[in-house]
């Protein structure tokens, strides 16, 4: 990226609802509930972000499809355009650390 302008439409997005802990999968959840945190919002999402050192961008004006009134939406960065992740260390140790990589299943 070294100066260049990102083009952040090819990042995944993440919007607060996918990792609440308050919310129901049908509700938009995509995570367990043990994982979840409770009514994050994408001040604290960014926060993670930069503390992973992952680049982020905050989208102030995007709203959730299924529920118009929560605004706001984080898009992440997790690969780089040659296929590595940045910062490999923590991110790798984050997944592998899940229930899921440590029981083989």
């Amino acid at each position: 990226m070294d100066g260049e302008v990102p083009n952040i439409k090819r990042w995944i997005v993440l919007y607060p609802v996918y990792i609440n802990s308050k919310k129901t999968v049908a509700e938009g959840r995509r995570i367990s509930v043990g994982k979840a945190c409770e009514n994050p919002t994408c001040a604290e999402i960014g926060d993670c972000c930069s503390y992973l050192k992952i680049p982020f961008a905050v989208e102030i004006d995007k709203a959730y499809p299924h529920d118009f009134m929560q605004r706001v939406r984080v898009r992440v960065l997790l690969k780089k355009e040659d296929g590595n992740l940045y910062n490999p260390s923590s991110f790798i140790q984050k997944i592998t650390d899940a229930p899921c990589c440590r029981n083989g299943a």
